[in-house]
């Protein structure tokens, strides 16, 4: 049976509705979910006190609920913006995430999340991701980060834990498909965001696809594109409410991985307008991957979208750029988006089950 769950996080504020740590178990399940994707660990306990793990994960399987957790980011370019994870490794960021990689597996948590970067809004263009910092050029980054993952493979195998790499802004589909199969898909796998895809001219049913095989853990959201000047502006979401085209979605990922959670990533007061730099020959000579055919699926998405939102069917650039009260907004992205997911599984359920 299909689980549904919440995205957390606990400290920067994008995750207003749940209280503290052990208030939002009982939140999350109050609102119908089955589960959640913590961040990360060092957001739960930044000191991976014992006892207040084990209080905390014994409240989460009194009430049901399956817990995913976070483990920091992999990218050595960018670790040095989580002090965090390194106090855990007593100096060493290596050392943090075997420690917290132990905990997890102590409890069962054995589905964790990282990512290759970080959104950095308070730039602008280029560098609105980690792809583009100028102190070293992407393959450079993708080098080191493939080296880190290699060193931390034994500790993944050594305690059965899956690290899965998110679908996220600064990295395309392509790209992690390669680190996991070079690493091992015993230890690493894919964290779906449709969402993000776009941002790297990628469409999201294509970039579903690639992954597909691979997809372990979800942060589920849709994709509104709107033309905005001479680019896309990308605008996140509820499931069912942008470009995604999910009963294909959901069959495929759910064809390879069953027992696959559906957790939601909601997002409250706006909703994380990016650009697409199609035009850039710099951002165009980054993505060596993408077929111009794809990016040309991509663009008339954007105004196929563009088309419903002229006619009143979805929310237009005004309506999508509007600030709304985050704990209001948080709750009513989240409900919407597991309504969908609810009613395309339901769908499916008769041709999976002639299969």
């Amino acid at each position: 049976m299909t689980r549904y769950g919440t995205d957390v996080k606990l400290f920067d504020g994008s995750s207003p509705a749940w209280g503290g740590p052990m208030q939002l178990l009982d939140a999350v399940k109050d609102f119908g979910l089955d589960g959640i994707n913590l961040r990360t660990l060092d957001e739960l306990s930044p000191t991976l006190d014992a006892g207040f793990l084990a209080e905390w994960a014994a409240h989460a399987r009194e009430l049901g609920l399956y817990v995913e957790m976070g483990l920091g980011k992999v990218n050595p370019y960018m670790t040095a913006e989580l002090p965090r994870v390194r106090d855990i490794g007593e100096g060493s960021y290596l050392v943090g995430m075997q420690r917290m990689i132990a905990v997890c597996a102590e409890h069962g948590w054995t589905n964790t999340w990282t990512a290759l970067g970080g959104y950095k809004g308070q730039y602008s263009g280029l560098h609105i991701t980690d792809r583009f910092r100028g102190e070293a050029p992407w393959p450079d980054q993708l080098a080191a980060t493939a080296k880190f993952l290699h060193r931390l493979a034994p500790a993944l195998r050594e305690h059965g834990v899956s690290l899965n790499l998110e679908t996220h802004e600064e990295v395309t589909t392509f790209e992690l498909v390669r680190l996991v199969e070079e690493v091992g898909p015993d230890v690493l796998g894919i964290c779906l965001d449709p969402g993000n895809m776009p941002v790297r001219g990628e469409h999201p049913d294509d970039g579903i696809a690639r992954v597909a095989p691979y997809v372990r853990s979800t942060q589920l959201r849709d994709a509104a594109l709107l033309r905005t000047g001479d680019s896309i502006a990308r605008f996140l979401a509820p499931c069912g409410e942008g470009v995604v085209d999910w009963g294909a979605a959901l069959r495929l990922v759910l064809s390879a991985n069953p027992d696959l959670n559906l957790t939601v990533e909601p997002i409250g007061p706006v909703r994380a307008e990016m650009p697409v730099l199609d035009l850039d020959p710099e951002w165009l000579a980054s993505h060596v991957d993408l077929s111009a055919a794809e990016l040309d699926r991509l663009r008339a998405a954007a105004d196929a979208y563009g088309a419903r939102a002229a006619a009143g069917e979805v929310e237009d650039l005004a309506q999508l750029r509007a600030p709304r009260p985050a704990t209001a907004a948080h709750h009513d992205f989240l409900a919407r988006s597991v309504a969908h997911l609810r009613a395309t599984v339901a769908d499916l359920v008769p041709v999976a089950s002639s299969v």
